[in-house]
């Protein structure tokens, strides 16, 4: 199948339990050969040192005697962002950013995953070093405190506080402040979708964009996809109430409108919006009750589940040709945002 026909929502439809599909399992038997353990049996310190799907995908690529490390002629720049609590880690990533260049570039101010208790900036590399190539902009990825030394909200804190830096200082790494959007990946998507109300309801400027990749959405885990997914890998049911324990000071937080935004948020006057989710994945099924309720607030929205695919996959496009279809969708979504979209004469 072309990347054009997994952009335009072209997959077979879901008749059958679900299975990756052939370079899905790759990864997945590779992860699976560097030996993690089960994360909820775990410490959060020692699942902070098991083996990653990023892992898996270098192994891959060296196998294959390709760089794991190749940088996509993608430059970037580690600095810190002042935050609430202390300094915020972020990473650069731009094809120009070590040429000079009159020209302002559009912003995505970028949030990884990791169920708030794990990964860094490195384990989420893939995706915006990928989309911001493929957009052509100036992606801030973003840190943040994690649980359970930081328990909720912290890291929401702290991903407002990293994004109101960037509209204020845009201009002094080349950006573009009229052209703003958020983006995350799982944990992340929470957070750029939490972005975007806060800059609603504080008079910040609101993003242009929002690209959620298979955000936490919901605290229902008994709905159709967890009980699809209940020992997917990487991700299943006993993981997220692994990170559910570790996150809140008490349960009754998750009903929090920043966590259930499908039960409780307020979703009206948020920006356009692009929904990435991936068919095996116990948070499949919040995802698309998070873009049907953003439809019915008003919201402009564009959705597409990539059948085949787990939890995890948007970083993995120099292996797992969903994953470089899916950036491929994310990056037109943004252009089209930005105004920056080449249209066809």
């Amino acid at each position: 199948m072309s990347i054009l026909d997994k952009i335009l929502g072209n997959d077979e439809p879901r008749d059958t339990p679900a299975k990756p599909d052939h370079d899905m399992q790759k990864v997945l038997d590779e992860l699976a050969a560097l030996g993690p353990k089960p994360i909820e049996t775990l410490s959060p310190e020692e699942a902070r040192r098991q083996p990653t799907p990023t892992d898996a995908v270098k192994s891959l690529l060296r196998k294959d005697g390709k760089n794991p490390d190749d940088d996509l002629g993608v430059a970037t720049r580690d600095f810190t962002i002042p935050g609430p609590a202390g300094a915020i880690q972020a990473r650069l990533y731009g094809p120009d950013l070590d040429k000079p260049n009159d020209r302002l570039s559009p912003v995505v101010v970028y949030f990884h995953g990791g169920g708030f208790v794990f990964a860094d900036l490195d384990v989420y590399d893939g995706g915006p070093r990928g989309t911001s190539k493929m957009a052509d902009c100036i992606f801030v990825s973003c840190h943040y405190r994690q649980a359970p030394e930081n328990k909720f909200p912290a890291a929401h804190e702290d991903a407002v506080a990293a994004y109101k830096w960037v509209t204020e200082n845009a201009q002094s790494f080349g950006g573009d402040p009229q052209k703003i959007a958020v983006m995350g990946e799982s944990a992340g998507g929470n957070l750029a979708i939490n972005v975007s109300m806060a800059a609603r309801d504080q008079g910040l400027p609101v993003p242009v964009h929002q690209v959620l990749v298979y955000p936490v959405a919901g605290v229902d885990m008994d709905n159709e996809s967890y009980r699809e997914n209940a020992n997917a890998k990487p991700l299943n049911k006993p993981m997220m109430e692994w990170f559910v324990k570790h996150i809140f000071n008490d349960q009754s937080e998750a009903q929090d409108p920043r966590v259930n935004l499908v039960g409780a948020a307020n979703l009206a006057g948020l920006p356009s919006t692009t929904v990435i989710l991936a068919e095996i994945d116990p948070l499949r099924t919040e995802g698309e009750q998070l873009a049907e309720k953003l439809e019915q607030a008003g919201v402009d929205v564009r959705h597409k589940t990539f059948n085949g695919s787990t939890h995890e996959f948007y970083g993995m496009a120099t292996v797992v040709p969903d994953a470089m279809a899916a950036q491929t969708f994310a990056a037109h979504e943004l252009k089209r945002a930005f105004g920056t979209a080449i249209l066809p004469i």
